[in-house]
């Protein structure tokens, strides 16, 4: 399928800014990742010329394509005959008909969403398939603020990053970190708290991966101060989790970082750590707790107390350590502090990737059913991202640690020629030899789609 294929009448040739969109479009067709919304997602609205889950389709191939609001559909996809096609879709819903379907979504549809979603999920990802027996799941959680108008249902008054008093919601994620995939997604009211939403987010994600009790002892949850009370603790013990991260109390940390023996960190001479001397906890299974201390601006100390279900042995692991090294006091409480500081390159960092690539901060919906379909269409882009990524990174190697904005904007939108035959099924991809990373990409598309029968080749300078 490497050779050219003569053009004639009943095939006709694109030309497309996203050629190897096209390509990631023919292999999620095949592989069927959107058939299950199509299955489960019923949505009470007429079908003109497209139906619901067809225009649902499109909102989702908009994310791919870079579009950071729904309104760019008619602009990135709806004019890009070469990318319906790749998707298997013979036309593309303008932009207001999509909103329109968004804005009848109820939240009867929104559980069908999510069920499908979990469907979705364990037949493509690698945190489903991930092996207990030999490593660790890690699974971060946290809530961020998407700001909004305060018409907006579920905006409420509260701070968000840089902006004082605004309104909006709130997202909350459940990553499998060792995989870069989002597991679970929820939109919440303005004002919701993560010691709140754990319980929920936590549960789905349970739900989704099918955790029993020997995975979920195999399971470390990782959240920030935000998910650190007592209760949520406790929640997080008594279900048979590992729990990491910081406890929610001021006036207890207070209290506890008075006996401390600091330690400066060797990598970072403006903090400081050590062991909290007191055995007795409020929680319901041994834990550790570390002190932590770092230096603000105006020369004052910030504290903060990191609660700890895991044993040393198995923080060095986590860590990347040699087991040896637990005869080295100073590197065990290293060890703990730094698995803590891994949170910043899981669940942020996926924040922020989708902040950036798939403009997740600009794009909201009054009603809240529909910002929660919107939620769950971007965290299926953001998958398929991490997936094609995957598929392709043994023959372009440096895809491997790219993020989302890469993705989206220098892997995915390559100038080519697409050949469409008269069934609108893709026969050949054409990528513009003068694109940085075309001859790699020509490469690992080609083996990709051989058995899709789809030729992926050099076009001619």
């Amino acid at each position: 399928m490497a050779e050219s294929i003569i053009v004639s009448e009943q095939v006709k040739q694109e030309i497309t800014a996203r050629a190897t969109l096209v390509a990631l479009g023919a292999e999620v067709r095949a592989r069927r990742v959107f058939s299950p919304i199509a299955e489960t997602v019923k949505i009470a609205q007429k079908t003109v010329r497209y139906t619901p889950v067809e225009k649902l389709q499109d909102g989702y191939i908009n994310m791919l394509a870079g579009g950071h609001g729904m309104c760019e559909v008619n602009k990135r996809v709806r004019s890009d005959p070469a990318l319906q096609a790749g998707f298997g879709r013979k036309g593309c819903a303008e932009q207001s008909v999509i909103q329109d379907t968004l804005d009848a979504c109820t939240p009867q549809n929104v559980e069908q969403m999510q069920q499908a979603m979990q469907v979705i999920y364990r037949r493509h990802s690698l945190g489903y398939r991930h092996r207990y027996d030999q490593e660790w799941q890690i699974l971060d959680i946290d809530l961020t603020g998407r700001p909004c108008g305060k018409t907006a249902e579920g905006a409420e008054k509260r701070y968000f990053a840089r902006q004082r008093n605004r309104r909006g919601r709130q997202v909350g994620y459940v990553t499998a970190t060792l995989y870069d995939e989002i597991v679970v997604k929820r939109v919440y009211a303005g004002k919701e708290q993560l010691s709140r939403a754990l319980p929920g987010l936590l549960a789905a994600a349970e739900q989704t991966l099918r955790l029993n009790e020997a995975r979920r002892e195999r399971t470390v949850a990782r959240v920030d101060a935000g998910g650190g009370s007592v209760d949520d603790v406790n929640y997080v013990l008594e279900h048979g989790y590992q729990f990491h991260g910081k406890d929610y109390s001021a006036p207890r940390v207070k209290n506890l970082v008075e006996d401390v023996v600091w330690v400066t960190d060797p990598k970072d001479t403006g903090r400081q750590f050590g062991w909290v001397p007191r055995e007795d906890t409020p929680y319901c299974r041994p834990v550790r707790r570390i002190a932590v201390r770092c230096r603000k601006r105006n020369g004052q100390w910030a504290y903060g107390v990191i609660v700890s279900s895991l044993q040393p042995q198995w923080v060095l692991h986590l860590t990347g350590q040699a087991a040896e090294r637990i005869q080295d006091p100073l590197a065990v409480l290293c060890a703990y502090v730094y698995f803590y500081d891994q949170r910043g390159g899981g669940v942020e960092i996926e924040i922020k990737e989708d902040s950036q690539g798939l403009g997740t901060k600009h794009r909201n919906k009054k009603r809240l059913a529909a910002q929660q379909m919107v939620a769950q269409l971007e965290a299926l882009a953001h998958n398929t991202l991490v997936w094609a990524r995957r598929w392709l990174t043994p023959y372009c190697p440096r895809l491997g640690h790219w993020g989302m904005l890469r993705l989206v904007r220098d892997i995915f939108h390559m100038n080519g020629k697409v050949l469409i035959d008269h069934t609108n099924r893709v026969l050949q991809i054409a990528l513009n030899p003068c694109e940085p990373l075309a001859k790699e990409l020509s490469v690992g598309l080609a083996a990709l789609l051989q058995r899709r029968e789809i030729a992926v080749i050099l076009g001619k300078t």
